[in-house]
């Protein structure tokens, strides 16, 4: 049996820096519930728990399963106003990603 050689690496310009953030980004947005968070949270300055549910059609349970992690990990960012909860995009280099991928050509 004979071994080809491996392929030869592509730059594609990233640094370590760069590839460690867009991995990060990746895994922590990696469900399609939280992209959709991002791209609803894009197009507003915030929103009510209450509110991402009723738009997104997904039970407020699990939404705020989805909302904490987001915003334990830096993505997102929150504020009380009485017995609400509103959230915020905070890393806004989500978009950018988000919209790499939209982009591609196989999907």
């Amino acid at each position: 049996m004979s071994t080809s050689p491996a392929a030869p690496l592509v730059d594609m310009g990233l640094s370590i820096e760069k590839m460690e953030k867009v991995a990060f980004i990746l895994k922590t947005t990696a469900h399609p519930t939280r992209i959709a968070i991002v791209q609803l949270l894009a197009a507003h300055d915030s929103l009510s728990v209450s509110d991402i549910s009723e738009r997104l059609n997904v039970e407020q349970s699990l939404l705020s399963h989805h909302l904490a992690g987001m915003r334990l990990k830096g993505i997102l960012s929150s504020t009380r106003d009485g017995k609400n909860i509103n959230y915020a995009l905070k890393m806004r280099e989500v978009i950018d990603v988000i919209q790499c991928l939209a982009g591609c050509t196989f999907l």
